[in-house]
């Protein structure tokens, strides 16, 4: 059976990449690779807030699209970031202002470069990932039940946003409904999106957004095994950005 690694939201923490993979049993010669032909998968978010963005998007293009040894899905910051390398008028605030100001260093090569990898990147990727096999499905935000087999607009939100209700908090966040709690599905939902502590399990769903960049833990889900693996940040704490759960 296949096995693989999923892995929480990395924004831009390169070092931290590195460092899980090492945990995970990855090794590097040129390339990472699993002495089990582990697949890593990557929930998306990997860019922003982090201090190294544009080299995650490199190792991640390479394992995606060149090695064609992991897999990724979009988080909301890779559809904001594709659609500033589109030409859109976004803000470049809430993280795309770091990943902007790495990208305005590179000469005009090596921009087109980088964007060339990262809209190659997103423009492959699937919504969310189906891995019947282990009845388990991977998607930033989450997927309620009865979107699983959809790609909507409305599903899209959902994924890449969350269950949001229009709502933000006094910083600003958008207020999110619990969604998890009312997934009755017998398949596992694997998400991140919202930094938590710890991994949060609710009936078959796992956030594994450990809040890496606001100076937590990158994590990872193994599956079939079920294991949670994760390696501390190197980044400051910041205690006000996750969200605590009664």
């Amino acid at each position: 059976m296949e096995k693989v690694d999923i892995i929480g939201d990395v924004h831009g923490c390169y070092e931290e990449l590195h460092n899980l993979f090492e945990e995970l049993g990855y090794q590097k010669e040129k390339e990472y690779s699993h002495p089990d032909e582990r697949i890593p998968i990557f929930l998306g978010d990997i860019t922003d807030r982090g201090p190294q963005s544009l080299k995650v998007i490199e190792l991640v293009y390479h394992l995606v699209i060149i090695q064609k040894k992991a897999r990724y899905v979009p988080g909301n910051h890779c559809n904001k970031l594709y659609r500033f390398f589109l030409g859109n008028k976004v803000q470049q605030r809430h993280g795309l202002e770091t990943t902007v100001e790495e990208y305005n260093q590179l000469s005009r090569k090596e921009q087109a470069e980088v964007r060339q990898k990262f809209m190659t990147l997103y423009e492959n990727a699937p919504l969310y990932l189906q891995l019947p096999k282990m009845k388990a499905i991977v998607a930033h935000a989450g997927i309620k039940e009865e979107y699983i087999g959809r790609s909507d607009k409305k599903v899209k939100t959902f994924i890449l946003y969350g269950d949001i209700t229009g709502d933000f908090t006094e910083d600003g966040r958008p207020v999110r409904k619990d969604w998890a709690k009312e997934y009755e599905g017998a398949d596992w939902i694997v998400y991140g999106h919202t930094p938590v502590m710890s991994p949060r399990i609710v009936h078959r769903t796992i956030n594994i957004d450990t809040g890496c960049v606001f100076g937590n833990a990158l994590s990872a889900f193994r599956l079939p095994e079920k294991e949670v693996v994760n390696v501390p940040s190197k980044q400051p704490l910041m205690k006000e950005k996750f969200t605590y759960f009664d």
